[in-house]
């Protein structure tokens, strides 16, 4: 669904780059030794029972907490909403939610969170990286922190994967120090991945030599120059090769119709199924995109419609993953860069509001059928278990059995995995 009414900020632009020319481009930080351990289309079967994963729900614009996981009915900043009851007694969320609110024994809702940052562009940074954006630095995002210490060295397929709404597909410029092995490709609307498709006119043969051409010149050239840009470019060819092999695995017509019919038949609802997919598959990092919620004008009618979408999809996939027995090894996380404003403007609208919102978690150690933190009535504050970005990222990290408190060593020099001044939220973590 597109939203017509939105802040029109320049972060709800989305440049995509072409797959390969985006990977050669980025150069910051070095590639060791290609793809070679990548020989065989069937390494992702091959996953082992104990590999931890992480899917993201990006609310994209702000999700309204009163109109989800923490509404106020019958106060003045509630809204015209009922809250229900859930799976577990004395935890309600919005009647908007009816079939998520039967999942609610395996989630975790993390209620008083407070970021103190209502831009879009720094407050969607802080929710992926787990630190404010400064000038002095920038750092890699959560995706491609999972993908660099989560994803088997034997993997044949990308650790980490953004599946947007629309658009083209791309490599992203998201993992800073971490190198370009780590950036995210974009699955535009759930499409493989560009660039992975042979030219009609290239006979496989004829294909064959030319990569063998091109190997023996990289080799001679590398073995007397060797640089982190000259390894970004082996990687870009021989990931995309590799994409090539691997591209049924991106094709989510190869589910059953009934699942697509249990999911929904609409974008996000294939999306979800896609997700499910990549991580059947041993994808590490799936994110899948759902917008636009930045709902200044109309939010009551734009929630109906939107989370009407949401509810049912993401339900789904909660219970398919529980029955599938992958919920134990599965981080689950629903966040937005902020939330919504008690105060609910002329235009029937909610503005932009960090102060008192939240995020829903589920899987791997994260306690289940939990609600932690509490805003007081009328929503306008936190009043107890206050949590923001940093501790947020310490708990993803934590719950898929990553040190947050250690370091990635990065040419040498020792780089705090998560920020060092924060700390995990230990009583939602089993």
């Amino acid at each position: 669904m597109k939203c017509a009414y939105a802040c029109n900020s320049s972060e709800h632009v989305v440049a995509r780059r072409g797959f390969l020319a985006g990977l050669a481009a980025t150069a910051a930080g070095s590639v060791v030794g290609g793809l070679g351990v990548f020989s065989s289309p069937l390494a992702a079967a091959q996953l082992k029972s104990d590999q931890k994963r992480v899917v993201v729900f990006n609310m994209h614009g702000g999700l309204s907490q009163l109109e989800s996981w923490d509404p106020k009915p019958g106060t003045d900043t509630g809204g015209p909403f009922r809250a229900i009851e859930t799976s577990v007694p004395g935890i309600r969320i919005s009647e908007l939610l009816p079939n998520v609110a039967k999942q609610m024994h395996h989630l975790c809702l993390v209620r008083g969170v407070n970021t103190s940052e209502d831009d879009h562009g720094k407050g969607a940074y802080m929710m992926l990286t787990g630190r404010r954006q400064t000038p002095a630095a920038d750092y890699p995002y959560f995706g491609a922190v999972c993908a660099k210490a989560m994803t088997p060295q034997d993997s044949a397929l990308p650790g980490h994967i953004i599946i947007t709404p629309g658009g083209g597909g791309g490599r992203g410029n998201d993992s800073a120090y971490l190198g370009p092995m780590y950036s995210s490709i974009a699955l535009g609307n759930g499409n493989p991945p560009q660039n992975t498709t042979r030219p009609g006119q290239v006979t496989e043969p004829m294909d064959a030599a030319r990569n063998d051409f091109r190997k023996r010149g990289n080799d001679r050239f590398l073995s007397r120059r060797r640089t982190a840009l000259t390894e970004a470019y082996v990687y870009s060819y021989e990931q995309a090769a590799q994409l090539m092999k691997q591209r049924e695995v991106f094709d989510v017509t190869k589910e059953p119709a009934k699942d697509h019919d249990r999911y929904g038949k609409h974008d996000f609802g294939r999306h979800c199924l896609l997700a499910r997919r990549l991580l059947e598959k041993g994808v590490t990092f799936v994110q899948v995109s759902h917008s636009n919620y930045d709902t200044h004008n109309e939010n009551f009618n734009f929630h109906i419609e939107q989370l009407g979408e949401f509810d049912l999809s993401f339900a789904t996939f909660v219970a398919d993953l529980a029955d599938r027995g992958m919920l134990e090894s599965t981080l689950i996380v629903v966040l937005s860069e902020f939330g919504r404003t008690p105060n609910i403007n002329l235009y029937y609208g909610r503005d932009h509001w960090s102060h008192a919102w939240t995020v829903l978690m589920a899987g791997a150690k994260v306690q289940r059928g939990v609600a932690y933190g509490k805003t007081n009535d009328k929503g306008t504050e936190v009043v107890d278990g206050q949590v923001d970005h940093a501790n947020l990222f310490h708990t993803y990290l934590q719950a898929v059995g990553v040190d947050s408190t250690d370091s990635f060593d990065i040419e040498g020099r020792d780089v705090p995995i998560a920020d060092p001044a924060s700390k995990m939220i230990k009583q939602i973590l089993a």
